[in-house]
């Protein structure tokens, strides 16, 4: 997948279609769906690919998963409003070459109907179409965590990058604002995924294995039910480093997925960045400059600097089952 390009006209020609007819942006969910659309659907998927081809020689992988259990519920909804911001600070202000973004959902696999959710990498509109096949199913376990180690399952394992080959990681954003569990479960994996693995895997080491292919963030938005709270900040701490992301306003995620990437990629530093947001006409300079301070001008540096054994090395995604 990846083909195409982005069209903010295309976008702003479908925008205006639904609000004359009344449709929403969210026809899956907002139609009374309670199953996972078939398009989104994990379960005997053999991979989520991200290309390079002669229209995108040089593709970098963006996925964006998000919690949509409890007060997360909104973030679909808010990206979804935003990706013309996304797409033009990634594309116009050159902080990437040739991005492909997915986009997923992520609930709870104890007791959800829809507890994974998963498109595809796309260069075009198509992630609209995404975005708008998501169940927002709005359930959750209620007890701090959700399943996203499931999630980062299917991405390890379940989705394969030409920009590895080329010896560059993709990005993996998770938005959210809980812990997730401490292992990825048999059970869970066969009802949800269907692949058949005999043992739990750690949540550490499903991380570790990810991390041969994605830089990964945890965003927690301000708007969150747990916003701020120590335990889950030190949980996903312990896992992902400086890699946590605090955001003040769900408004500006947009934004600062696309700043963190061109500090990724050495395309831009921190200072400039809030700069090209201000050029842009965006607002959200402020907020995005405190949530990315930790990670500073010289992020680009200490990401590549940290390349982990046997990076770039192909493995097909059942190889690795």
């Amino acid at each position: 997948m990846g083909s195409g390009r982005w069209s903010t006209d295309v976008y702003t020609a479908s925008a205006k279609y639904r609000k004359a007819t009344g449709a929403s942006a969210f026809a899956h969910s907002d139609s009374g769906a309670r199953t996972v659309h078939d398009a989104l659907n994990p379960r005997g998927v053999t991979v989520r690919e991200s290309r390079d081809s002669d229209q995108h020689p040089q593709s970098t992988p963006i996925a964006i998963l998000f919690d949509v259990t409890g007060s997360m519920g909104s973030v679909p909804r808010v990206l979804q409003t935003k990706l013309p911001e996304l797409f033009g600070l990634l594309i116009r202000k050159g902080y990437c070459t040739d991005p492909q973004i997915l986009f997923g959902a992520i609930g709870d696999a104890t007791c959800d109907r829809a507890p994974l959710q998963i498109g595809q990498f796309e260069s075009d509109n198509r992630t609209d179409d995404d975005l708008g096949r998501i169940l927002l199913e709005g359930g959750g376990g209620g007890q701090r965590t959700e399943s996203y180690e499931l999630a980062m399952y299917f991405m390890a394992r379940h989705t394969d990058l030409d920009a590895v080959a080329r010896g560059r990681r993709g990005y993996l954003f998770i938005i959210g604002d809980e812990m997730a569990y401490g292992q990825v479960k048999p059970d869970e994996v066969r009802r949800v995924v269907g692949d058949a693995i005999t043992e739990p895997i750690s949540t550490e080491a499903i991380v570790a294995e990810l991390r041969r292919s994605y830089d990964v963030y945890f965003i927690m938005p301000a708007q969150a039910s747990y916003t701020g709270d120590a335990q889950i900040l030190g949980f996903w701490r312990k896992l992902l480093g400086q890699n946590v992301i605090e955001l003040d306003d769900l408004d500006a995620v947009c934004e600062t997925i696309a700043l963190t990437v061109g500090l990724g990629e050495d395309a831009t530093d921190l200072d400039a960045g809030l700069v090209d947001l201000a050029e842009a006409g965006s607002a959200a300079g402020p907020t995005v400059g405190k949530a990315l301070a930790p990670l500073g001008s010289t992020r680009g540096a200490l990401v590549r600097s940290a390349l982990p054994a046997g990076f770039g090395d192909r493995a097909t995604p059942a190889a690795r089952l």
